[in-house]
């Protein structure tokens, strides 16, 4: 999804918004985050992550205005709206998977779920 006319607060107790920034959609990094995303994207839907995408820092994003990004950047929201991962380098979709498991929230969902 692209960040432009985003709003963190449509995903707010929905979904957990890992938003994925770089300032140019060919940085080395952004590209080869983007495809570990895609690669798992069974492992993120199975935990509501919405995938965000924002290398455009002049479109000045309500996302990129809030979390201010350097360069590559990926940033991982709870659905309450914490953010709860903020890497400056890309992650594989398995430890991203167990970073979200941790939370007490996602917890809890695997908990009620059969």
């Amino acid at each position: 999804m692209d960040a432009k006319g985003v709003s963190l607060d449509q995903f707010r107790w929905v979904a957990r918004p890992l938003v994925v920034f770089a300032d140019t959609p060919n940085d080395p990094a952004f590209q080869l985050q983007l495809r570990n995303l895609a690669e798992g994207a069974d492992m993120l839907r199975e935990r509501d992550v919405v995938v965000i995408a924002d290398a455009d820092p002049a479109a000045r994003t309500e996302v990129r205005e809030r979390f201010r990004p350097h360069g590559f950047t990926f940033v991982l929201v709870s659905k309450d709206g914490t953010i709860v991962l903020r890497k400056p380098i890309p992650w594989g979709v398995r430890e991203i998977s167990r970073a979200i498991d941790k939370l007490p929230l996602r917890r809890e969902e695997m908990r009620r779920s059969p």
